[in-house]
């Protein structure tokens, strides 16, 4: 719908029409979840929260990217294990990474890196319940969530740090393992739909208002912006919002406030900074893309501007990092130079803007690769031994956690489970693991089964 289709008269018939239901958002969470039922279910647990100012953002590498081919090279093994790249020496003496990260390799000292996670599961979805939950998959079905991810235990027990923007999101629609199980919808991911990464417009469409009135199909940038002052002009005039619910005036408020309407604002941005992260969409599609690889540097961006604004947990998905045919060509040239330009990007500007402190990033996937490389080239799925690289928080760059064998296929020192990751970013967060939440059967379930944070990440 073009933003000259809401005229006065149509506005006020329209309110009229469905007051019981003035605003919603359209989509929001797994089902369309009115945003006035989310907050008065919210109301009455927001006293009781411990609020604190921290964030994190999950950088998703679904698919699995290589440890031989990020974080962890092993040049002294034999070729069919090594690769074809080798390691280069970064900032932090004594660390090496793969050496098609030259940018990383030069922002070493600030992020830490993990070598030794392992789990046991090597299918995709059932990975995601793992990293998203910390407990093991559904069998019947492991896209289906039976424990809540850590993103909707994040906003059932700290809320909204901005009352203007949902604590929890995705960047840009969910995927197995980031869903509220039994925790309720009212704690579900705020889905961007929009994606930053593709050429056009980056219209939101989970913006709406009421069944009849809606932002899901906006022209331009200019027009939402414009659309949001004209729908707060109309129903100011109109004198419609006094009649309405106080909770439907949140939800109001939250819709179409300038805080909200700015942190989705990626125009707002300089040029040049967003192009120091990377493919502007607008431009003529790079080389990489024809790998298959998402222009997603974009998306971390966007994640930026989400958390400096206020909200709790951003969840980027950076897929397809599953790298079983040419995984050599695919990594060479898709995912590493972008990867090495948008991430080194990220964290500088993290700290640029003095958020580093108060923002965690996580970055990772569901398992990494195998140790051999294959005979297309590639490697397969392989959950006994993987990297994350983890900054932010408290976090001192120019760690190493844990190491590997010396073909990179089982944890020599320090095993690391993904609980303790998820340990160590609930701490973060201010989350008491040990409370418990009753399941589908009634049955008392604490929000780790085990875990302990990573300590020698913060000496």
């Amino acid at each position: 719908m073009n933003a000259n289709a809401f005229g006065c008269e149509e506005f006020r018939r329209n309110l009229a029409i469905d007051r019981r239901g003035f605003v919603k958002a359209g989509a929001l969470g797994m089902a369309g979840l009115s945003l006035p039922q989310v907050l008065k279910a919210e109301s009455t647990a927001d006293a009781a929260k411990t609020s604190n100012e921290k964030s994190v953002i999950i950088l998703w590498q679904r698919g699995g990217p290589s440890q031989h081919e990020t974080w962890d090279p092993k040049p002294d093994a034999p070729q069919d294990y090594r690769g074809a790249f080798g390691a280069m020496s970064t900032n932090v003496p004594g660390i090496q990474i793969c050496d098609l990260l030259p940018k990383c390799a030069k922002v070493m000292d600030k992020f830490s890196i993990i070598r030794s996670l392992y789990h046991t599961d090597a299918g995709h979805s059932a990975g995601d319940q793992i990293m998203f939950t910390g407990y093991p998959p559904n069998k019947g079905n492991p896209n289906e969530n039976y424990y809540p991810s850590c993103g909707s235990i994040v906003a059932e027990q700290q809320g909204h740090l901005n009352p203007e923007l949902p604590p929890y999101v995705m960047i840009p629609k969910r995927l197995p393992g980031v869903d509220p199980a039994y925790l309720g919808k009212k704690y579900a991911a705020f889905e961007t739909q929009a994606d930053p990464a593709v050429e056009g417009p980056f219209n939101l469409p989970n913006f709406s208002l009421g069944d009849s009135l809606s932002l899901n199909r906006l022209d331009s940038r200019k027009g939402l912006l414009k659309s949001f002052d004209d729908i707060r002009r109309e129903v100011d005039v109109s004198g419609s919002m006094e009649a309405a619910d106080g909770f439907n005036q949140q939800a109001f408020d939250i819709l179409t406030s300038p805080k909200a309407r700015d942190a989705f604002d990626l125009d707002a941005e300089p040029r040049a900074l967003r192009e120091r992260y990377g493919f502007m969409p607008e431009y003529k599609a790079p080389t990489p893309d024809r790998c298959g690889v998402p222009a997603w540097s974009q998306r971390m961006l966007l994640a930026r501007r989400l958390v400096e604004a206020g909200v709790r947990l951003v969840t980027v998905d950076l897929r397809w990092w599953d790298t079983h045919v040419k995984g050599y060509e695919t990594m060479r040239d898709g995912f590493l130079p972008r990867w090495d330009q948008a991430y080194s990007a990220l964290l500088q500007d993290l700290e640029d803007r003095g958020l580093s402190d108060n923002v965690m990033v996580v970055a990772w996937g569901e398992f990494g690769r195998t140790p051999k490389v294959n005979s297309t080239g590639g490697r397969d799925h392989y959950p006994n031994v993987f990297s994350a690289s983890v900054s932010g928080g408290g976090i001192q760059g120019g760690r190493v956690v844990g190491e590997s064998d010396s073909k990179g296929a089982e944890p020599k020192e320090r095993p690391v489970k993904p609980q303790d990751v998820l340990a160590t970013m609930y701490r973060h967060l201010g989350i008491d693991v040990t409370k418990q939440y009753l399941d589908h059967g009634g049955r008392p379930v604490p929000v780790l089964p085990f875990g302990t944070p990573i300590d020698e990440l913060f000496s």
